[in-house]
C-alpha cells in the first residue's frame, strides 16, 4: 500500500503544480510498468482519466484523494483471488474433499494426462527438448486422490520398515510424498520428467543432459522448477529436481528469476498487490 500511494501522492503534486502532460505520462508509465509486470492484468487507466479533468488546484485534490481512498480501502489480494495456473498447493493449502478433477487431455499413448490447459505448452517444451537432442520422459502427471493416498500410505509404511514409527514415520513421509489433497499432480498441474537414459528419482538426476536443458528452459514454457534443492525448509518436500509445476509462462520467468520458490514468490506478489485487476 506505502508503494501505491507514494505514487498517487507524486501525481497529485504534479497537478497542484500544474504538471498536466506530466501527470498524464506518469499514469502511463505506471500503467505500462504493471503490464510488463503482469500481462494478464487489465487495471483502469487512472493517469489518463484524472489528466483529463479541469486543471485547478480543488479538482485535482479531490481527484487524488478519491483514487488515495480508492486504493488504501481496496480489499486485500488473497490466494483465492489468484487464476487457476498461480494456485497454491501444499500441505497447508490442500485441495478441497469435494474438488473435481479439471479437463484432462491424455498423451498420445494414454499412460499420461494433464490438465487440458496445459497440454500444449507441455508438448512445446517436450519438442524443443528433442530438437536440442535432449530426451526428457515424463514418469509422472495427473493423479487421482486415490492413487496419491496409495503412494502415501506406501510411504509411511516404508518409513516404518526403516524405524520410524507413528508421527515421524507421516511426517517424513510427506517430506518426500504429498499427502492425498496436497499434490500439485491430482490438479494436473505437474509432471515429473526424467532424462531417459538415467530414470531414478534421486539427486543424481538433476546432473542429466535433459534435467540440466530443462532446468534452463523450462520457464520458457511457463513451468517452474517446483522444489528447488535449498528451499526444503519452506516448501516442506525434499528437493525434487525432476518435479515441473505449470504457472504460465507470464510468471514463469518472473518466478525463476527472483530465486523465490512458489510460496515465497506468491507471498510477495500478494504483499504488493500484482495481481490486482
Amino acid at each position: 500500500m506505502s508503494v501505491q500511494h507514494a505514487t498517487l501522492t507524486r501525481r497529485e503534486a504534479l497537478f497542484v503544480l500544474g504538471g498536466t502532460a506530466a501527470a498524464a505520462a506518469l499514469g502511463v508509465a505506471s500503467c505500462q510498468a504493471r503490464a510488463a509486470a503482469d500481462p494478464t492484468a487489465s487495471s483502469p487507466h487512472l493517469g489518463s482519466s484524472l489528466a483529463d479533468s479541469p486543471l485547478n488546484p480543488g479538482a485535482a485534490a479531490s481527484a487524488a484523494n478519491q483514487a488515495t481512498s480508492l486504493s488504501l480501502h481496496a480489499p486485500a489480494l488473497t490466494l483465492e483471488d489468484l487464476p487457476w495456473n498461480l494456485r497454491l498447493i501444499n500441505g497447508e493449502h490442500p485441495l478441497p474433499d469435494n474438488f473435481e478433477a479439471p479437463e484432462l487431455k491424455s498423451f498420445a499413448d494414454g499412460a499420461h494426462a494433464v490438465d487440458k490447459r496445459i497440454y500444449q505448452s507441455l508438448q512445446a517444451m517436450l519438442k524443443a527438448a528433442r530438437k536440442a537432442n535432449r530426451h526428457p520422459v515424463v514418469c509422472s502427471s495427473f493423479r487421482t486422490r486415490a492413487k496419491q493416498r496409495e503412494l502415501y500410505r506406501a510411504r509411511v509404511q516404508q518409513c516404518k520398515d526403516e524405524g520410524l514409527t507413528g508421527k515421524k514415520a507421516r511426517e517424513e513421509a510427506a517430506f518426500w510424498v504429498a499427502r492425498p489433497g496436497c499434490s500439485e499432480h491430482e490438479a494436473g498441474l505437474a509432471v515429473d520428467l526424467v532424462d531417459e537414459s538415467y530414470q531414478e528419482l534421486d539427486k543424481k538426476q538433476e546432473k542429466a543432459k535433459a534435467q540440466k536443458w530443462l532446468m534452463k528452459h523450462c520457464a520458457d514454457y511457463g513451468f517452474i522448477l517446483r522444489y528447488p534443492t535449498d528451499k526444503s525448509d519452506i516448501t516442506n518436500i525434499g528437493y525434487e529436481p525432476w518435479h515441473y509445476r505449470y504457472v504460465g509462462a507470464e510468471y514463469a520467468r518472473a518466478i525463476t528469476d527472483s530465486g523465490l520458490c512458489f510460496e515465497e514468490w506468491l507471498e510477495t506478489y500478494l504483499a504488493n498487490g500484482e495481481g490486482r485487476g
